[in-house]
């Protein structure tokens, strides 16, 4: 797993419109990665960061929510539940797998490959907070006590 003082990954992907998107090289950023669109668990974080919207815009952070979805599929999803931030297409999983977070997963006695739900908060190429098998429900407060200096790792 990633850990603070680690280099970033850098990455190119398309968002939820088609249009590439970059992780900054200045400034901070916010990485997201979530199994699956329009699922209970990613709803309820996906609408997390919408709600705390403001305080991201604030402090000029942009967020990347990034899973295996189609950019369809992300359209939808934003569309649905009026997402104000970038939804990332990692189709193949190759980023999250940079990142530590895609992988053999188990549900419902069926085994396959998928997101893991972690978040990484990224300041200047370096990641600067880590939160592995993150719960939805609160995560965008924690995200942002933590880019305040409320913390480094979850």
């Amino acid at each position: 797993m990633l850990a603070p003082g680690d280099d970033a990954p850098r990455f190119e992907l398309p968002d939820q419109h088609g249009d590439t998107v970059e992780l900054p090289e200045e400034g901070a950023a916010v990485v997201y990665f979530y199994p699956r669109a329009d699922t209970p668990g990613c709803t309820t974080e996906a609408c997390g960061f919408r709600d705390a919207w403001d305080a991201f815009e604030e402090r000029a952070v942009p967020v990347f929510g990034i899973s295996d979805d189609s950019v369809d599929d992300l359209a939808d999803f934003a569309e649905k539940y009026d997402l104000p931030f970038r939804l990332l297409s990692d189709a193949d999983g190759s980023v999250a797998r940079q990142y530590d977070s895609y992988g053999e997963k188990r549900v419902g006695g069926k085994t396959f490959e998928g997101a893991f739900r972690n978040t990484f908060v990224v300041r200047d190429g370096d990641v600067v907070a880590v939160f592995e098998g993150v719960s939805p429900a609160g995560h965008a407060e924690e995200v942002l006590a933590a880019l305040d200096g409320g913390g480094t790792s979850a």
